[in-house]
């Protein structure tokens, strides 16, 4: 059976997302997304445990570990992605020595929002996988297989009839007599109030015999007064066509690399003329696509847009 959170990882998580924040407001914006990272390192290794997940090598081989404990259903999706973000980011700082202010308060929102869903779904020592929730457990336990006979089935169907009717009444607010009451009352004073308004309004529309009729003069004055013009205006103007994306395809057979470097772990290979979801320049050697749900890089040197 998996072990539940320990305490003392716990505080490490709550530590480090504490001394991240402190960091970026000091504007120490480089070092922040390196605690950031390590943050992320307890939370995935307490995850690797729960799940039995070996973590041999974990700070060489992190983003295997988070795509993983996706792979078994022990993180959602878009935790998934929030993992690689802060990881990329880190390695970016680390590596790179990054010091943007942007990327260092990205990396503190995406840290904090994970360690409030990492407490709310991972500290309950009888937690099951995220995806199966208490209610659902509780309806499968409920169901149980309907046995048909020949015979009974009249009384199979009073039956549910029944206990649809007790369902009805448990859902609903029962009605007391004082209830009924109030609800009459204000029925009869609505019917009050609509009933003499509709016969002033009957005998207001009858026509007035005595009134005059109007004079032939009056009627050919109007027929003849000149229209008024309508002014006309102008149709709105097309809007501009938009440019489509540009669109980029592979020259030659191409690798994906976790990293922007040829020494770094390959996700994957692409074939010549293969369309790529193209995100943006990395630098002028790299370029970022979207690759199986994630971040990946590629040489630009064997892209060419179409």
């Amino acid at each position: 059976m998996p072990a539940p959170v320990s305490g003392n990882n716990w505080e490490k998580i709550r530590q480090g997302l504490k001394d991240a924040q402190l960091l970026n407001s000091q504007r120490k914006y480089n070092l922040s997304m390196v605690k950031c990272r390590q943050t992320l390192e307890f939370m995935v290794q307490d995850l690797c445990d729960k799940a039995a997940i070996t973590t041999t090598n974990t700070n060489q081989d992190l983003s295997s570990l988070i795509d993983e404990l996706y792979s078994n259903r022990w993180i959602s999706k878009t935790t998934c992605e929030h993992y690689h973000k802060i990881r990329m980011l880190g390695n970016k700082a680390v590596h790179e020595g990054n010091d943007n202010a942007y990327d260092a308060n990205q990396a503190c929102q995406l840290l904090s929002h994970e360690a409030v869903t990492f407490s709310k779904d991972y500290m309950n020592d009888s937690r099951q996988r995220p995806q199966q929730r208490p209610s659902q457990q509780r309806t499968s336990q409920q169901r149980q297989p309907q046995q048909r006979t020949s015979g009974g089935s009249s009384q199979q169907r009073t039956h549910s009839s029944s206990s649809r009717s007790r369902r009805r009444s448990q859902d609903g607010f029962p009605l007391t007599s004082t209830d009924l009451m109030r609800i009459a009352i204000v029925i009869v004073a609505v019917v009050i109030v609509i009933f003499p308004i509709r016969l002033l309004r009957s005998d207001d529309s009858t026509p007035d015999e005595t009134a005059p009729a109007a004079s032939t003069e009056s009627i050919a004055d109007e027929s003849t007064a000149p229209e008024e013009e309508i002014p006309t205006t102008a149709a709105p103007e097309t809007m501009a066509e938009t440019t489509p994306a540009p669109v980029y395809k592979t020259t030659d057979y191409l690798n994906v690399r976790a990293e922007p470097s040829t020494s770094s772990r390959r996700l994957g290979v692409l074939d010549t003329d293969t369309v790529v979801d193209y995100i943006s320049d990395y630098d002028e050697t790299w370029a970022i696509i979207e690759y199986e749900g994630t971040q990946a890089y590629v040489s630009k040197q064997y892209l060419t847009q179409d």
